[in-house]
C-alpha cells in the first residue's frame, strides 16, 4: 500500500505537496514544500528502506526552500514539516546516513527544521502569546490576518518546539510553545472546559463548543505527550484536570459529545472521526478500560460504513449531511496500535485487517489512494493527503509489526559521543507527534550546553576543596543538567513524588553539587551559597 501511493507521488506529483490520484498529477496544498516527501521520510525507515531514506534526505536538502512568498498554516507547517524534519534528523544515523560531527546537536535536517520553525515565530508575537493561524514565510503575519485561531492551532507546538530548543540550545521555541499552552489553560471556563476558536489578540472565545474533536484535539494530545517527553508533571496535571471536566460534561455512554463550554449543555450530539485518537491517548495515561469501551463504539461505526465518516450523528446512528467523507484518516488505527501494545487484544488486529481491506477495496486507484468523498456510495475525491503516508500506513504497519525498532523496550540502544558528553539514543519510548513523526525522548538530553560549564566548575571545586575533609559540610543532592528550575518543582522528576503529589525525602547517593545549573559566571558569583549546605 505504501509503495503504491509513494511511487505514484514520485512519478506524478513531485515536487508538488500532494498527489491528485484521479488525474495523476500534483498540487501544492500547505506551502509548496514537497510535503508528501517530508511526511513519508520516517515511514521509509520504519519499513526498512534505508537507501530511499538516504536518497530523499539529499533531495530535500537540494530542493526545499522556506524563503518563499507563501501563506502557510502555522499548525500544519509545524506538525508536518518541522516534526517530519526533526524525526528524520534523529533517525538519520540509524538509516545509515553519514552524519556530521556533533550530531544529533547539528545536521542539515536539523538546520532545515530550525529554519522552518523560525519562519513561524512571528505568528506568536501577539498580546496574549497565542499564535495567529497563518503566517507568510517571507513577510511574517499579513496585516489583514484574522486573529481567530482554533485551540489545537495554539496548543500543538510543545513536542516539536521543545525538541528543537533542546537540540539547538535556543530556548525561544520551547518558551513560545509554553506561553501558548499556559494562555489556553488560563482561558478555560469555570467548569474547566475550553472552546474551539479564540481571538489571539483579546483572549476572548469566538466558538464556545467544547469537546475532544476537531479544533481542540491535539491540544489535549500535546499536554500528555509533552508531559511524557519533558517529564513535566505540571503539563500532566493540566491534562488530568481537563480529563475530569471532559468526563463530567461531555461523556455519555462512552461516547463524547460537544457541549457549551460555560454551561455544559449539549450543543452537538455527534462523533467526529478526528476524535478517534482519544482511546490511544487514554492508553498513554493507563486508562485502558475506558479506552477500550470508547474504541469499540468507534469500531462499530467503522464496520457500518467501511470507514469513519467525518461526522456521525450518535442518536440517529447515521452520517451528517455534507460530512459523509473519509479522507483516509489514521486516528482509529492509531488508537488500535496503542491499545494493542497495551493489551494484546486480537479485536484490535481485526480493526487493522478491516482497515486494510476497506482502503484497498474502496480507495485504491491507478495512481495511489483517493479520499473517499462519500462512504454511502463510495464516490472518490481527487486528493491523497500526505498524512496517508505519514500516519495511516505507518500505524497499520506498526500494528502488525511487533518487533519494529519503534517498539524497542530499552533492551538495545546506541551510545553517541557529542561535544557535550555521552548520550544514549534509540532505546525506545518514542513520542509520536500528531502527524505520527517519532521523536526519541533521549535525544533531548544529548545537547545540553550547560553540561560543559557544569563539569568545568566541578573540576575547579575539586581543586579548591578536599572532599574527604569537608564532606560533612556539603549536602548531597541531584545536579540538574538542564535549564534552571524554579523552586516550585515544576520540572521535578516523578520519582521524588508519590502518587498523592507529596514530595518524598531526597535520595542520598547523589553527586556532590547542590545547585541547579546556571551560567558559569552566576555559579562563581554565588559561590558560597551554591556549593555549601543550602538550608
Amino acid at each position: 500500500m505504501f509503495y503504491h501511493a509513494y511511487d505514484s507521488y514520485l512519478e506524478n506529483a513531485f515536487p508538488y505537496d500532494e498527489l491528485r490520484p484521479l488525474t495523476c498529477d500534483g498540487h501544492d496544498t500547505w506551502g509548496s514544500f514537497s510535503l508528501t516527501l517530508i511526511d513519508a521520510l520516517d515511514t521509509l525507515l520504519i519499513l526498512g528502506n534505508v537507501s530511499e531514506f538516504q536518497r530523499v534526505v539529499e533531495v530535500l536538502q537540494d530542493n526545499v526552500d522556506f524563503d518563499i512568498d507563501v501563506n502557510a498554516s502555522v499548525f500544519e507547517t509545524n506538525i508536518r514539516v518541522v516534526g517530519g524534519l526533526l524525526s528524520a534528523h534523529l533517525l538519520s544515523k540509524k538509516a545509515g546516513v553519514e552524519v556530521e560531527a556533533g550530531w544529533p546537536c547539528s545536521g542539515p535536517l536539523l538546520r532545515m527544521a530550525e529554519e522552518a520553525a523560525r519562519k513561524l515565530l512571528p505568528a506568536f508575537q501577539t498580546p496574549t502569546g497565542m499564535p495567529y493561524g497563518t503566517v507568510n514565510l517571507l513577510h511574517g503575519v499579513n496585516p489583514g490576518e484574522t486573529p481567530v485561531t482554533c485551540t489545537a492551532g495554539i496548543g500543538t507546538f510543545i513536542v516539536e518546539f521543545a525538541t528543537l530548543s533542546s537540540l539547538t540550545g535556543d530556548p525561544v521555541f520551547e518558551d513560545v510553545a509554553r506561553v501558548a499552552l499556559m494562555r489556553l489553560w488560563e482561558s478555560r471556563s469555570d467548569i474547566g472546559l475550553v472552546g474551539n476558536h479564540i481571538d489571539v489578540l483579546t483572549g476572548k472565545w469566538v466558538a464556545q463548543d467544547a469537546g475532544i474533536g476537531a479544533g481542540v484535539d491535539s491540544y489535549f494530545e500535546y499536554l500528555v505527550k509533552g508531559a511524557i517527553l519533558l517529564q513535566d508533571k505540571k503539563l500532566m496535571a493540566m491534562f488530568l484536570e481537563y480529563n475530569k471536566a471532559i468526563r463530567n460534561y461531555t461523556r455519555f455512554d462512552d461516547w463524547y459529545l460537544w457541549v457549551q463550554m460555560y454551561k455544559g449543555t449539549v450543543s452537538m450530539p455527534v462523533f467526529q472521526s478526528l476524535e478517534a485518537y482519544w482511546p490511544g491517548l487514554q492508553s498513554l495515561i493507563g486508562d485502558i478500560d475506558n479506552a477500550m469501551r470508547t474504541f469499540l463504539n468507534y469500531y462499530t461505526v467503522w464496520k457500518q460504513f467501511g470507514g469513519l465518516p467525518e461526522f456521525y450523528n450518535i442518536p440517529q446512528g447515521y452520517t451528517v449531511e455534507k460530512r459523509e467523507g473519509y479522507p483516509l484518516r489514521p486516528e482509529l488505527i492509531e488508537s488500535a496500535m496503542y491499545l494493542y501494545r497495551a493489551t494484546g487484544d486480537p479485536t484490535l488486529l481485526e480493526l487493522g485487517r478491516d482497515a486494510v481491506e476497506s482502503i484497498e477495496k474502496i480507495s485504491k486507484v491507478e495512481c495511489g489512494f483517493a479520499t473517499i468523498k462519500d462512504l454511502r456510495d463510495h464516490k472518490l475525491d481527487n486528493r491523497m493527503e500526505s498524512f496517508f503516508l505519514a500516519e495511516t500506513v505507518k500505524y497499520l504497519y506498526l500494528l502488525f509489526d511487533p518487533t519494529n525498532f519503534i517498539h524497542n523496550n530499552g533492551s538495545t540502544f546506541d551510545e553517541v559521543i557529542t561535544p557535550y558528553g555521552e548520550c544514549i539514543l534509540g532505546a525506545g519510548g518514542y513520542i509520536f507527534n500528531t502527524e505520527a513523526h517519532p521523536i526519541d525522548p533521549a535525544a533531548l538530553h544529548c545537547c545540553r550546553r550547560l553540561k560543559e560549564e557544569q563539569w568545568e566548575v566541578e573540576a575547579l571545586m575539586r581543586e579548591f576543596y578536599s572532599l574527604k575533609r569537608n564532606r560533612s559540610r556539603f549536602q548531597r543532592k541531584t545536579v540538574s543538567s538542564g535549564p534552571w528550575e524554579p523552586p516550585t518543582g515544576r520540572f521535578s522528576s516523578p520519582e521524588n513524588h508519590d502518587r498523592t503529589g507529596e514530595k518524598k525525602p531526597a535520595k542520598q547517593k547523589m553527586p556532590l553539587l547542590s545547585c541547579p545549573s546556571q551560567p558559569f559566571t552566576a555559579k562563581l558569583a554565588l559561590l558560597g551559597q551554591v556549593f555549601l549546605d543550602s538550608s
